[in-house]
């Protein structure tokens, strides 16, 4: 005869503690009342017959006037709804690779026209009398839960391929732990991960990654843990380890999540080309040509152009006297006086300057000194705001249940 298992106070309170976070996340993440993508853009009385649609891919150098005439629209025509859209379309072109969707009636007349601003919303152009009527729309995706875990063999795409996911989805996880792991030069064969994301849905077929709500790494032994907090009065989320400390830190570990090392930070190294030991301030990654460059903090440009050896360089001011700069780029994407943040891209790799090969040289000083960015501590920013610590670590016992629950019926449960 079996056992009846019985619920301890602590196993009871982390099963409530998950059944709030649940109920909180599917309330969160409720899909919008479904939006008719444009079954009858238009009022059309009941004997009409349906619209045909036709899908064109913008092409490079396409302009909106060279499409809509392919579609028989006359001059006046194409200056009206130009000048239509104009407050509801912020960009002035239609972007090469986007897609639209014009829906016509039996007379081959363009009744409606759908223009996919972004992966998150779309334009709905409608006919109506005098011109045209333009309306920026959400599309309606469904969003689900999902798990995955796996083992670094080599890289961590590849561990992520295993798992049937894409190759984007490692890419957010890498940047979710940038700040205290480099992703090319720390992982170890054995190091693991796991953790919980977001599956976008349209029409019933995947469409993208949404966030990732909670992840947990182990690198060398040592543990990282990401949660996914949403602050109730401002709306804005971050990610916080379980103690309510930011995972971000003053400075990304590196300029790009995937470059291999060539040469570290030294104060006497053989240079390549003089041959002669002289100190090296900095640390050379590896990478292929046009490979885009972060910057690791937020700043402000100070130099942008050729610096004799160190090829096209750019120069970063940030806070606390720390200062960056990015040495044999191939092009640079600032320039001085710009404000940049943390990520954004600021050139990419090249081997102008005394080179020998493509890479970057990546140096940082601190109060006008050299320091090594692979060893140096930076400090965490913006940690938890204390009022809603109670809230966070429900969330937190929540999420860790998550974690740790079986992958088959975890999978099942979420979904």
């Amino acid at each position: 005869m079996k056992k009846r298992r019985v619920l301890t106070g602590g196993a009871l309170g982390v099963l409530l503690a998950l059944g709030l976070v649940v109920g909180i996340f599917l309330f969160q993440k409720k899909p919008p009342a479904p939006l008719t993508r444009l079954a009858n853009p238009v009022p059309a009385m009941p004997e009409a017959p349906p619209l045909t649609v036709s899908k064109e891919i913008i092409k490079k150098g396409q302009t909106l006037s060279d499409i809509l005439a392919q579609y028989h629209f006359s001059r006046a025509e194409i200056h009206q709804l130009t000048e239509d859209i104009k407050p509801v379309l912020s960009q002035k072109r239609v972007l090469a690779g986007h897609e639209m969707r014009f829906y016509t009636d039996s007379e081959g007349k363009v009744r409606a026209i759908e223009y996919d601003i972004d992966d998150r919303s779309y334009l709905l152009i409608s006919r109506k009398e005098g011109g045209f009527e333009a309306v920026k729309k959400e599309f309606p995706y469904e969003t689900k839960p999902a798990f995955i875990g796996g083992t670094i063999e080599d890289i961590l795409i590849n561990a992520v391929l295993q798992g049937n996911e894409k190759p984007i989805l490692a890419m957010g996880l890498a940047d979710l732990f940038a700040w205290d792991i480099d992703f090319y030069s720390e992982l170890r064969k054995g190091d693991s991960f796991r953790m919980v994301f977001e599956k976008k849905f349209l029409d019933g077929k995947f469409t993208g990654y949404g966030e990732i709500l909670t992840a947990e790494f182990i690198c060398q032994g040592r543990t990282f843990q990401a949660f996914r907090f949403t602050y109730p009065d401002t709306k804005k989320s971050d990610y916080f380890d379980a103690g309510g400390k930011s995972l971000r830190k003053e400075f990304l570990r590196s300029p790009f999540p995937y470059a291999r090392i060539t040469s570290r930070f030294s104060y006497s190294r053989l240079h390549p080309i003089r041959k002669v030991y002289r100190a090296h301030y900095g640390v050379d990654y590896g990478a292929p040509v046009g490979t885009p460059v972060h910057a690791t903090a937020d700043g402000l440009v100070t130099f942008a152009g050729w610096n004799g050896a160190s090829g096209r360089m750019v120069r970063i001011r940030h806070k606390n006297s720390y200062e960056t700069m990015y040495l044999h780029l191939q092009r640079i994407l600032v320039k001085a006086g710009d404000r940049v943040k943390s990520g954004e891209d600021i050139g990419t790799v090249g081997s102008s300057g005394e080179s020998t090969g493509p890479h970057l040289d990546y140096r940082i000083k601190q109060g006008g000194s050299y320091i090594n960015p692979l060893s140096w501590k930076f400090a965490p920013v913006e940690p938890l705001r204390p009022e809603f610590k109670e809230a966070f670590d429900l969330a937190v016992k929540g999420y860790s249940v998550l974690l740790d629950a079986p992958f088959i019926r975890l999978s099942a449960w979420l979904r």
